[in-house]
């Protein structure tokens, strides 16, 4: 099963400066430890002591933010695309 990913720019350091990867897996939580295996490190970027995605980072399965539907357990099946996206705030 195949699942696209949308890498931030500040993110593309861990995956060899590449915007998109295709990852395996069955929800988000597969998805984070299938990219740390693929990309160390990236993982502490996504997500903090606890294993709960960062506050600053959201994430969208096909464009339907994961806060409103399973969070780390939202399901995900072949043809998938998952966005990361840095919060922005400023003014």
């Amino acid at each position: 099963m195949s699942v696209k990913v949308l890498v931030p720019t500040p993110l593309q350091k861990f995956t060899n400066e590449q915007a998109t990867i295709e990852c395996s897996a069955d929800s988000i939580e597969e998805l984070i430890d299938s990219l740390d295996e693929t990309c160390p490190g990236i993982k502490s970027r996504l997500c903090d002591e606890q294993g709960q995605i960062r506050r600053f980072l959201n994430l969208y399965v096909n464009s339907e933010d994961i806060r409103f539907l399973e969070g780390k357990a939202t399901p995900l099946k072949d043809g998938d695309e998952v966005s990361i996206v840095p919060a922005v705030a400023g003014g």
